[in-house]
């Protein structure tokens, strides 16, 4: 399958070329908040490797790789573990897209600046397009790709998530890490469906409340002051993938792996204000961190 046949003929190859106005205000100001956003915390992970991520990271902290806090190079070891936790978690994601060949195609919907894009590239050897309602994001994700070798097999573009110009039953398989909390979920989940093939893989990590709680606590609440998003409760996913046509095949609660790279984050200078919000609640129970895979029947 080449990229042209999943793409429209009218699809532009960079993505500075032509930047859709948003459908809604509220697209509107999700685009100016990540166009804007530069975050030590994104960027300076990024910089160890060249892989920028815009989500968290899972898995037990390496004490022995950081070694004496009081050591000048503390920090920078420091960064270096908070990326390799994100990679990981990216790793897990693309461990459950099932089998994934050369001529297939992966969409990355919320695709930020790429990191995971390359990553899937790098492992499948397939082409990957993503989408984001950043020109910003998009801009630099196609950067890296010329920097790396591979924009003939990497290429983000500038475009809403729930209307998207790829062709009905092409992609092999689909994702949204840590992005799905900005849209309705039962739009967004259509969208994949339809342009995922019958028997197309579909995975989502997310953030989600916890209905056994029985509201959104304070601090699920501050998450979505500070990261302009909606987050929604897990039964919200399970309802909406029913009712479109994605049959849940594993749903891991990654909650207790997570939370070793928050409190890690929380002792480096890379901090944001948001990061007690995380602990507590991943610690009372009101916030889970879930993957779900999922395939399209």
């Amino acid at each position: 399958m080449t990229s042209t046949e999943l793409t429209t003929d009218a699809t532009p190859t960079n993505a500075s070329l032509f930047i859709p106005a948003p459908v809604t205000p509220y697209q509107g100001d999700i685009a100016r908040y990540w166009d804007h956003e530069a975050r030590p915390v994104n960027l300076r992970l990024g910089d160890v490797d060249g892989l920028y991520h815009h989500h968290y990271g899972i898995g037990d902290v390496d004490h022995a790789a950081l070694r004496d806090a009081d050591d000048s190079s503390y920090e920078k070891k420091l960064i270096a573990e908070l990326h390799r936790l994100e990679s990981a978690q990216a790793e897990l994601l693309l461990n459950h897209l099932g089998p994934i060949g050369r001529d297939d195609t992966l969409v990355d919907a919320g695709c930020g600046r790429g990191g995971s894009m390359v990553m899937a590239h790098q492992r499948f050897g397939c082409k990957v397009e993503g989408v984001t309602l950043s020109a910003k994001q998009a801009d630099f994700a196609n950067q890296r790709a010329r920097e790396l070798g591979i924009e003939d097999h990497v290429h983000a573009r500038v475009c809403d998530m729930l209307d998207t110009p790829f062709e009905t039953g092409r992609a092999a398989a689909s994702w949204n890490n840590e992005s799905s909390m900005y849209v309705d979920l039962h739009d967004l989940f259509a969208e994949h469906s339809r342009i995922l093939a019958v028997g197309g893989r579909y995975v989502t990590i997310t953030g989600c409340w916890n209905p056994r709680y029985g509201q959104p606590s304070k601090w699920v609440s501050q998450i979505n002051a500070h990261f302009e998003c909606n987050i929604h409760s897990r039964r919200e996913y399970m309802r909406a993938m029913a009712d479109n046509r994605l049959v849940p095949q594993a749903v891991i609660d990654l909650t207790p792996a997570t939370l070793p790279y928050w409190e890690l984050r929380a002792t480096s200078s890379l901090v944001t204000g948001i990061e007690e919000a995380f602990i507590n609640s991943y610690k009372d129970g009101s916030f889970q961190y879930l993957l779900i895979a999922s395939d399209r029947v």
